[in-house]
């Protein structure tokens, strides 16, 4: 057996590193094509099924693992109710037309149990994945975009949902004691997560000393006995990886290491991932074909549609409502493991996991293709739809006068506050653009006038009074967001931001006034620094006590241990 799983490996990487290779010279993500070399991979004989599922099962604890240990509940917090009332109303809606539909299939293909298979085939299509999510959203979420985090507080939702559903279906004979024992080990391992990171986890960094490598051991070393525990009482290790990524601390410079180990050996996880979900796909049948494409169209199309009508209902503009719906349209891996574990246990028809497995894939794969086209059609559709509709969220979350010849900011990051302090000591009048929910509190603390919104929508900008702007300052590095300013109806004058002196130039010639490139002005600002201290206008202590000053500066702002932001 192990001889057979190093084969395995062997052929799985050799594959995905070859197609890789090509994705890296197109500049496309990876993701699509590991899952074409899966489906390579599982052509060779040397390749079978039992080998790929291990494979598969460890890929996806590790990736949950992952995405535990970064759960922000303080920043989920700011739209986790609206993301709720979104995830249930989709499971209201679509779970039973699942169900229904899920249920035909099984009674037409003649299964011994059509209702258990229903709820598989049900569950595959009500949880969208958080591991693809997560990697189609990677800059939204980092850059704290209100969209990112609604999406994110939805796949912890579903995420949620699929470890009781996990619980559930993981026992081959369906009774109220064996579901009460399932469900009472799996909340015990939550808990018991939670708890060390209460307690547990800084008891760890103390002992270790600071010393990060330790920390980094000890954080794998409790994946290990979480995962050993969940076998041991009888639970997927899914749900121990996932009480061990909640126990291990995600914020604050002390889990930095951790995460910094952690994300080195995630992408050799993603590639096993997504490699053996391609390996899992077997031709077809024709009454697999019609189901999985069924599912795929449930999944694909009634998913976003309900997503986005609920993210509207609750007053977010349609903008933010179709990019946060149209990142929900894949199989999760939660429902992988849940077939995975089915089939182990021979619960689910042939039929019904292939057709889970084509239609991951498939949807795996269209994700990332449709990002490709998603401004086309929220332009030329979505736009269209809701055109009249104004957005309630922008009106509630904002505060602006009457003004006029003010200064528009857009970005209330390190850089954004230091120019509305400028302002606030010219007495310049100014506006705040700022898509982060987390920052409503400081925005409402700290600024005269600020508008909570996305400023590649348009209603925002209205709110912003930009026609009656002088200035319209971006501290963003975002090409859509730089051609947005560019495009506004206004006489007033566009400092924008990038990192690329050959953008710059193309932005300067489609009118910006100026563009600000932070890699050529620190080039600047060193070469100033050396030749103060060349001339003897300034000393080294002089400049260390400056630097400190200013880190100082930074961290009473929070940016110094928060993620990242300009």
């Amino acid at each position: 057996m192990t001889e057979q799983l190093v084969i395995t490996l062997a052929v799985v990487f050799v594959t995905a590193g070859l197609l890789s290779l090509v994705a890296n010279h197109f500049g496309l993500s990876p993701i699509p094509f590991y899952i074409i070399a899966g489906l390579i991979a599982g052509t060779f004989e040397s390749v079978t099924q039992a080998e790929i599922i291990v494979l598969a099962q460890w890929g996806i604890a590790f990736l949950v693992f992952v995405f535990a240990i970064r759960i922000d509940f303080g920043d989920l917090e700011s739209v986790l109710r609206d993301a709720e009332i979104a995830a249930v109303t989709q499971l209201i809606v679509v779970a039973p037309i699942a169900l229904g539909i899920g249920y035909l299939f099984a009674v037409s293909l003649g299964v011994s149990d059509p209702l258990r298979n229903a709820v598989y085939f049900t569950t595959a299509v009500v949880l969208s994945s958080s591991l693809v999510g997560g990697v189609v959203l990677g800059s939204e979420i980092r850059d704290n975009l209100v969209h990112g985090r609604l999406a994110s507080s939805i796949h912890f939702f579903d995420d949620l949902v699929a470890i009781g559903l996990l619980l559930i279906l993981s026992t081959e004979v369906v009774t109220a004691d064996t579901i009460a024992a399932q469900i009472g080990y799996g909340v015990l391992f939550v808990v018991a997560g939670l708890l060390i990171y209460r307690h547990g986890f800084p008891i760890l960094v103390r002992l270790s000393e600071g010393d990060g490598e330790l920390v980094l051991v000890g954080s794998i070393s409790i994946l290990i006995a979480f995962i050993a525990g969940a076998e041991f009482v009888g639970l997927s290790i899914v749900v121990g990886a996932f009480a061990a990524g909640v126990a291990i601390r995600s914020d604050g410079t002390q889990s930095l290491e951790v995460r910094n180990g952690i994300d080195a050996i995630t992408d050799f996880f993603v590639a096993i991932f997504f490699v053996t979900v391609g390996a899992l796909v077997a031709v077809p049948s024709i009454e697999v074909l019609v189901m999985a494409s069924t599912l795929a169209a449930l999944v694909l199309v009634m998913n976003p549609i309900v997503h986005v009508l609920s993210f509207v209902y609750e007053g977010y503009d349609a903008r933010t409502a179709f990019l946060a719906g149209s990142s929900l349209n894949q199989v999760s891996e939660f429902a992988l493991i849940i077939a995975i574990q089915a089939l182990l246990m021979g619960t689910i028809a042939d039929a019904v996991f292939d057709a889970i497995i084509l239609a991951a894939a498939a949807t795996m794969v269209l994700t990332f293709l449709g990002r490709r086209v998603e401004d086309t059609v929220y332009e030329y559709v979505v736009a269209r739809i809701f055109r009249r509709r104004r957005t309630r969220k922008v009106d509630d979350r904002s505060n602006v006068s009457d003004l006029a010849d003010h200064v528009v900011v857009v970005g209330y990051g390190r850089i954004g506050r230091r120019i509305v302090e400028t302002l606030e000591e010219l007495d310049q009048p100014y506006v705040v653009i700022e898509n982060d929910p987390v920052l409503w509190d400081e925005l409402n603390a700290e600024c005269r006038n600020y508008v909570l919104g996305d400023a590649l929508a348009v209603y925002p900008w209205e709110k912003a009074q930009v026609a009656d702007a002088t200035l319209v300052c971006s501290t963003v590095d975002h090409r859509s967001l730089s051609e947005t300013v560019l495009g506004l109806e206004t006489d007033a004058d566009v400092l924008l931001r990038t990192e690329s002196a050959d953008e710059a130039g193309e932005l300067l010639e489609a009118g910006a006034t100026h563009v600000a490139v932070p890699n050529v002005l620190a080039g600047e600002q060193l070469v100033s620094t050396v030749e103060e201290l060349a001339a003897g206008e300034t000393d080294a202590k002089t400049l260390e006590r400056e630097q400190f000053d200013y880190f100082d500066a930074l961290e009473r702002y929070g940016f110094a241990s928060r993620d990242e932001r300009i």
